[in-house]
């Protein structure tokens, strides 16, 4: 299948929805009580890192992709201490949670080289 939308083609995007699959089949196990806790906080947490890459893409301003980015960011960071809490909770296990936390490094460093990419055209345009 051939990619319609540009932010398809981003390795970033790709990689948070590899994450994405981890968090959803990590999740499926814990207690039915967190359902609407912690997994459903872990789900929107995930969801929202490439969700905002991609509308972070769409936008023309450097300033909006840029916010974009750091939003995804921001949600990559709650997602590491949701992790963490179920970890202390015996709800994820230790691999689970290594799994999870090397994902999210890659990304983050990721993010974090968009974002110097995008700060640096931005200087260009200047």
């Amino acid at each position: 299948m051939n990619e319609v939308f540009g932010f398809e083609n981003l390795e970033v995007w790709k990689k948070a929805i590899e994450l994405s699959k981890i968090v959803y089949e990590i999740t499926k196990d814990f207690p039915s009580e967190e359902r609407f806790g912690l997994v459903t906080q872990m789900h929107r947490s995930v969801v929202s890192i490439s969700s905002n890459i991609a509308e972070g893409f769409s936008r023309w301003s450097r300033n909006e992709q840029l916010r974009f980015i750091e939003i995804a960011y921001g949600s990559l960071m709650e997602l590491i201490s949701e992790a963490k809490i179920a970890e202390q909770q015996n709800f994820l296990s230790n691999a689970d949670y290594s799994k999870l936390h090397i994902g999210a490094e890659e990304i983050a460093r990721m993010l974090s080289g968009l974002r110097r990419s995008l700060l640096g055209k931005k200087r260009e345009i200047r």
